[in-house]
């Protein structure tokens, strides 16, 4: 990484040598076993979370809360505005800067998140967050983590983050040019987000809320209308590198959780041997996560396998899949707020099973399907206009950091 030449006002350093010379710069959260369910309460001191990073930008939603005391204690923890959030298990990798903490003084992470605090003498903030979200920085937290199913990268392994360093002038300049072409993208990424609330309404219209039931459909529950099953994670403990790294798809939460409805990729591999201790579900397949991220959904585009935390669901037509699909995002705040908690919040086979489902006529399921598939076929323009402004912007990034932008 970084083999390349640089400019000769640029310079070569870490992380940890631009950090800024204070007392935990860069830090993560305690150990589960210091931050309880039972410390959490109704007011207080904020707790952010994994999923208030999303497409690498921080978003305050779903914000749990310690008392002034818990927050004492684990004031090494603590994230103030203008920090960057890196999530180091589980979706590795992902990071935004802490623009806006409604008014708090300061918040706290959990053990998946780290937190960096970067020198303003010598690195901008904003040029730093768009370092850490280049294909380059990527690749080298990807390398850098444990190789187990739920990835993690030590703290030392965060440090240790390569980093160019241009002069300041040029670090905002290239921050600069970063953001203008981001915003075209943040653009596509809306417009896709206004083409998946309308799926909702296609739902609405034709079914009426899932929740009230205001056309009587009849009641089945989930397991009556098709297979419920978790995946299959036989690979713990976690320090079984050689079932890991073939040629057979594995699909972790994170990718479900952030999909668009439809998994179309994945990062993850097994091996024959783990292909062997795990199981392989058909493309059509709706997985459902059931722990950290509750009933996010994605339909699966090809065949896969994916751990235990997340449930494979099936039935005989694929338009009672995608009825399935959107009718469980009625229902996932519900599910999430009411999840039973250890370490995090999760729930099991049997909540899904009993779940109530107002079912319509098949026909009407396939006249849903039909509308969704005309919508996602807009999406599908979209996303190719995405992906090309995505190319773009790697490019840019590319020639940014080798200091030929």
């Amino acid at each position: 990484m970084m083999e390349h030449s640089l400019p000769s006002s640029w310079k070569r350093t870490t992380l940890a040598e631009v950090a800024a010379p204070v007392a935990n710069a860069i830090v993560d959260g305690p150990f589960g076993s210091n931050l309880k369910l039972s410390d959490y309460v109704e007011s207080g001191v904020p707790v952010l979370q994994g999923k208030n990073i999303t497409n690498d930008t921080f978003q305050w939603f779903d914000v749990r809360f310690i008392s002034d005391q818990k927050a004492s204690e684990l004031k090494r923890s603590s994230v103030r505005i203008g920090d960057i959030l890196l999530v180091k298990i589980g979706s590795i990798g992902y990071s935004a800067v802490v623009r806006d903490l409604k008014g708090f003084d300061f918040a706290i992470i959990p053990a998946n998140l780290a937190k960096v605090t970067a020198d303003p003498k010598q690195i901008d903030t904003e040029y730093l967050h768009k370092w850490l979200t280049s294909l380059d920085a990527k690749r080298y937290f990807t390398k850098a983590a444990s190789k187990t199913a739920q990835p993690a990268l030590s703290l030392g392994k965060i440090k240790n983050l390569p980093v160019p360093l241009p002069p300041l002038s040029e670090q905002r300049r290239i921050a600069e040019v970063l953001d203008r072409a981001e915003a075209l993208r943040a653009n596509r990424r809306a417009a896709l987000a206004q083409l998946d609330t309308l799926t909702q309404s296609i739902f609405l219209d034709l079914f009426g809320d899932p929740v009230v039931n205001p056309k009587h459909w009849p009641l089945k529950k989930f397991s009556e209308i098709g297979t419920l099953d978790r995946g299959v994670s036989k690979h713990r403990p976690r320090n079984s590198p050689e079932l890991l790294g073939g040629k057979h798809p594995l699909v972790q939460t994170g990718e479900v959780a952030n999909c668009d409805g439809y998994i179309r990729s994945y990062n993850s591999t097994y091996s024959d041997l783990g292909l062997r201790q795990s199981k392989m579900w058909p493309a059509g397949t709706l997985c459902i996560t059931i722990a950290a991220n509750i009933a996010k959904t994605g339909i699966l585009t090809f065949d896969a396998c994916f751990p235990d935390s997340v449930v494979g669901f099936r039935a005989e037509d694929a338009a009672t899949v995608e009825f399935a699909r959107t009718w469980l995002s009625f229902l996932q705040k519900t599910l999430e707020d009411n999840a039973p908690e250890s370490a995090q919040k999760n729930i099991n086979l049997a909540i899904l099973r009993d779940l109530d489902v107002p079912l319509p006529p098949i026909e009407l399921q396939l006249e849903f399907a039909h509308r969704i598939a005309a919508v996602d076929k807009l999406k599908s323009a979209h996303r190719a206009s995405l992906a090309k402004l995505d190319a773009l912007f790697a490019s840019l990034q590319h020639r940014a950091f080798r200091g030929t932008l």
